[in-house]
């Protein structure tokens, strides 16, 4: 996708003078650092002391260790999938090539590389997502739960390759921060579980090469850190980055400059971007676990080197795993709000292992679990890893005494019910900083489950760049279970990650008792001239949701959708949709009851254009249902929609 003239000039006017400021003051620098390449400092008798407490990796569960041992075989083997792409050139990867279009990215000066136009570098993703090391990491935890070298000497190999093509500043993996920070994290924890292996000071400590790479990666972060209406979890992705390694790889003279600097950064944007009830702001909740991942992390490097934290960034992360607690649903599934990319701040297990029971019982193991937390029953590798790193926290914060169901500050009410009904009512903020970069056009849309199973569905992102169409219907108001009027968005989009104008939601009731049900109230000024008003209910005696939406202003056209999740399966005749499913072996069916004044058709799988889709990933996306219903609407006029559970 490339970005015109007109969407630079739109993206400047979400900024404000300090910014541009900024921002004219990075383009300067990368100017002149085209010819003024500078040299690594020389060091000297470089340790690396940051290792795990005697006798942690005895503390890997065998089934978890089992796992990541399967993972690193693959990984072996040469196979990787990424983004719903399976590739099988892992033995010895081409680090610039795209394997979903078969494109590669061009060589030269890091801030000349179009990494947003993919007909010239192919999909940036898949490119970047390879040179995260992220799969180093599980390569060099299967040797420290194993002790055979053949998985450090793979490590070893690509490590090598990686810094032999990418020299710094040359090519696309030095264009993006965040790229740069969650790879250095990568690196330290790489050396960390390969400090048993004999070459391992020489892979990193000992090896020109390697040093010259880490100090010209925390050299880039300490000169480019996102900022103004970038500054969401990228700029806490290059902070905990370059945080670790000034801790971890501390043998620059710059290192304790960059330790201070980089801790700084990371106390202010933690706090900037999370809300008060410890939600994430950008509500977009795979980056909420993003960046709870990459806090902990940092704060492991900090006590594992003795450096002081700041009370306040434990704070954020106490208040952002019991956040996380409260938010999940009987199977420890989150809400699937706004952007998804896949992005991990640190990956140190094999497939199959729950990514939020991880965080959960990490959360547990270093902040105490609270008695309304849900029960975590699978086993990890990173928590036995990583929270022996960390001090226990001993202050004596206030925590919910019982489960929080309403988040006044992020607009989010969970509503439960028996037979773990569970609703996630959204009337929030349209999303975080000025261009809202991960946000949808979701106002008021409803997120419906019941055990697990999604029978009234977020779709998902699917995809980011290079595909405008399906970017744009993931992400528009049609593409959720809320209303739309004169088939427009509520909120104007200006570009990919560019929104121009945002719809404002107010929640004006939220009552949420989990033996009675509760109600739940809101409106957004989204539409010109018009109001849309949304209340919910949930009886639990009933097993029942009652939905009902007015519009307050003039006569206007209007589509509502609900989308099923991928497992339900629906017949629809007139207004009423009979649901089915199976949970465990077990058939579970609902009753839907659609508005009798709209005219009600099912969608599945149309591509022209964009509907009746769900993606359970980035780059992966499968059909469901879609049931649409259109007409038109009067002032104050009532559209009431009645979800039934059976049984």
């Amino acid at each position: 996708m490339t970005m015109g003239a007109g969407w630079y000039l739109r993206r400047l006017s979400r900024m404000g003078p300090q910014e541009v400021a900024g921002r004219v003051g990075d383009a300067v620098r990368r100017r002149r650092w085209r010819s003024a390449q500078p040299v690594c400092p020389r060091v000297t008798g470089a340790a690396f002391t940051a290792v795990l407490p005697a006798g942690t990796v005895d503390g890997v569960p065998p089934d978890a260790a089992k796992r990541l041992v399967a993972e690193a075989d693959r990984l072996m083997a040469g196979r990787v999938e990424y983004f719903g792409v399976e590739r099988e050139d892992l033995v010895d990867p081409d680090w610039c090539h795209d394997p979903k279009t078969g494109r590669r990215a061009p060589w030269g000066y890091a801030f000349d590389v179009p990494y947003r136009n993919e007909e010239a570098i192919g999909d940036v993703k898949q490119i970047w997502e390879l040179s995260r090391h992220q799969y180093l990491t599980v390569l060099a935890g299967a040797y420290a739960v194993t002790g055979n070298e053949r998985y450090a000497e793979r490590v070893a190999e690509h490590l090598r390759s990686w810094w032999a093509a990418n020299a710094p500043m040359r090519g696309v993996h030095w264009t993006s921060g965040i790229e740069l920070g969650i790879r250095l994290l990568s690196w330290v924890w790489v050396r960390r579980l390969l400090d048993g292996w004999s070459g391992a000071a020489g892979l990193f400590e000992d090896n020109p090469v390697a040093l010259e790479q880490i100090w010209h990666h925390q050299r880039w972060l300490a000169a480019f850190p996102s900022r103004g209406s970038s500054a969401n979890n990228h700029v806490i992705a290059e902070a905990a980055g370059q945080f670790a390694a000034a801790c971890a790889f501390g043998w620059f003279p710059d290192s304790a400059r960059w330790r201070a600097d980089a801790m700084r950064l990371l106390d202010r944007h933690l706090r900037s971007n999370t809300f008060g009830s410890g939600l994430n702001r950008e509500l977009a909740t795979e980056y909420h676990g993003l960046v709870l991942e990459l806090g902990l992390a940092a704060v492991a490097e900090a006590d594992a080197a003795g450096v002081p934290v700041p009370a306040t960034v434990r704070l954020v992360l106490l208040r952002m795993t019991d956040a996380l607690a409260a938010v999940v649903d009987g199977r420890l599934r989150p809400p699937r709000q706004g952007d998804s990319d896949d992005g991990h701040g640190l990956v140190l297990d094999g497939a199959g292992t729950d990514r939020w029971g991880s965080l959960l019982a990490t959360g547990e193991a270093v902040f105490g679990r609270l008695a309304w937390w849900p029960e975590v029953t699978g086993t990890d590798v990173r928590t036995p890893l990583l929270a022996p790193l960390i001090r226990p926290v001993t202050t004596g914060w206030a925590r919910p005494a019982s489960r929080p169901a309403h988040f006044p500050d992020a607009g989010l009410t969970i509503l439960r019910g028996p037979g773990e009904i569970w609703c996630r009512c959204d009337g929030g903020p349209h999303g975080f900083l000025s261009i809202a970069a991960h946000a949808h056009a979701d106002a008021l849309s409803l997120e419906v489950r019941h055990d697990g199973v999604d029978v009234l569905a977020d779709p998902g992102t699917y995809c980011y760049h290079g595909q405008p169409e399906w970017r744009q219907y993931f992400r528009s108001t049609l593409g959720h279970n809320t209303l739309q009027l004169d088939g427009a968005d509520q909120s104007v989009s200006g570009g990919p990650f560019l929104w121009l104008r945002q719809a404002r939601s107010r929640v004006l009731l939220a009552d949420a008792s989990e033996e009675k049900g509760g109600r739940w109230w809101a409106e957004h000024d989204g539409y010109p001239r018009s109001v849309h008003l949304r209340r919910v209910e949930l009886t639990a005696a009933n097993r029942e949701l009652r939905v009902v939406d007015e519009v307050r202003g003039p006569r206007r056209s209007v589509r509502l959708a609900f989308h099923l999740g991928p497992a339900v399966t629906t017949e629809l005749a007139g207004h009423r949709a009979v649901l089915s499913w199976v949970r465990d072996g077990e058939g579970r069916s609902a009753v839907l009851d659609l508005p009798g004044q709209l005219e009600w058709r099912a969608h599945r799988g149309e591509s022209h254009p964009p509907l009746g889709w769900y993606s359970p990933g980035f780059g992966r996306k499968e059909p469901a249902t879609t049931l649409v219903g259109t007409g038109f609407v009067d002032d104050e006029q009532e559209f009431i929609t009645v979800l039934g559970f059976n049984g």
